[in-house]
């Protein structure tokens, strides 16, 4: 199972909210930076983030983002639920496919196990677990970004 840049992108962003405090408000082009990735990638990922309401967005001159949530309220099975497009990792769970064996077949079943035992363990873990290491992260990403 491959996830998307999509999800691999917002839960950077969740890291990197998470490793500041909690009422700092953090711009786009720190987080751009610390990870090397382009403004306009994180623009769309930050908007669906605060419609979601894992992000507070707060616009005008001294506005930012942070965590709407605490990290131990964040669950990582529900992100990437919200952040994937489909699970169809094999073309037997497209409707439509076409493979001649789909209604014969069991390979279907034993993927569709595995990726419900691959979300069932994201499910047991939060943002929190994630940033346990904070001094570490918050270290880095200062190192890592200009002020």
């Amino acid at each position: 199972m491959r996830l998307t840049t999509y999800s691999d992108y917002s839960l950077r962003v969740l890291i990197f909210l998470s490793s500041e405090p909690r009422e700092k408000l953090v711009n786009i082009k720190d987080i751009a930076e610390a990870y090397g990735i382009s403004k306009n990638h994180l623009m769309k990922i930050i908007y669906n983030l605060g419609k979601m309401g894992y992000i507070e967005t707060i616009r005008g001159r001294n506005g930012g983002i942070r965590l709407a949530k605490l990290p131990a309220e964040i669950n990582i099975g529900e992100i990437i639920r919200k952040t994937e497009e489909d699970f169809n990792i094999v073309e037997c769970f497209e409707h439509g496919g076409t493979c001649v064996i789909t209604p014969v077949c069991s390979l279907k079943h034993i993927f569709n196990n595995a990726l419900d035992q691959f979300l069932q363990v994201l499910d047991q873990y939060t943002l929190d677990d994630i940033v346990k290491n904070n001094a570490m992260l918050k270290d880095y990403f200062s190192s890592n970004t200009k002020d």
